[in-house]
């Protein structure tokens, strides 16, 4: 019986080492493919999806972070790791590079949450700005508007001149919810894990001189976005 057990440890222990390396995905793949299945989602939901679909058309770009986490009493932190895509005059997508989103705010809030958000970047200023900074805080580096969030979304969005919609949605409880003040940084490290050389995001994005199929239903996900 005890040689039983053994014999069947050790199988188990090697289609675990075989299958494992197969089945697993990086961390920056598996942040590719939520970002998928968060524009996909927000761009059919029935609260916010008219309003996303309608500026995503027109926009220059988007920062889609699937899953940003907030947790606060009365000292509030969040931030998450997302994809920055850009569109080019032809109305293609490119291939993603890699940011993170976050910041620290005082006020009234308790709780926590994990939202996932987009950032539709409507000018050629809000595009520029990410691409080439490395370190760049909305509502000081760029204009900043809220779009719908949630559950009961207003019916109409204020853009005026501002250079990023942003759209969320959020589950668990949280109250104060911003992006004001949050910094966007580039994440070099997750590109190079990505596309196996070490790479920034202009390069990425603008001249389109690197690619990795499995982000095509990402692209394929926001060219669907009308």
């Amino acid at each position: 019986m005890l040689m039983r057990m053994i014999a069947l440890s050790a199988t188990i222990a090697a289609v675990a080492t075989v299958a494992g390396p197969v089945q697993a995905e990086t961390k920056a793949a598996d942040i590719v493919t939520q970002a998928q299945i968060s524009v996909q989602g927000m761009t059919t939901d029935e609260n916010i999806g008219e309003f996303v679909r309608r500026h995503a058309k027109n926009a220059k770009g988007v920062l889609v972070v699937p899953q940003m986490l907030k947790g606060a009493f009365g000292l509030g932190a969040e931030g998450g790791s997302g994809v920055l895509l850009v569109r080019d005059a032809k109305g293609s997508w490119s291939y993603p590079a890699f940011y993170t989103l976050g910041a620290v705010s005082f006020g009234l809030q308790i709780g926590g949450s994990a939202s996932e958000v987009m950032l539709l970047l409507m000018t050629d200023r809000g595009v520029n700005a990410i691409v080439d900074g490395n370190r760049i805080k909305l509502g000081a580096d760029l204009g900043v508007a809220a779009g719908p969030i949630g559950a009961g979304a207003e019916a109409a969005v204020t853009l005026g001149s501002a250079d990023v919609l942003v759209y969320s949605r959020s589950k668990g409880a949280y109250i104060g919810v911003s992006l004001e003040g949050s910094v966007i940084e580039p994440r070099e490290s997750l590109n190079k894990e990505y596309y196996g050389v070490e790479v920034g995001a202009k390069p990425i994005v603008i001249q389109r001189t690197h690619s990795n199929p499995h982000a095509d239903g990402l692209r394929s996900a926001l060219a669907a976005a009308r």
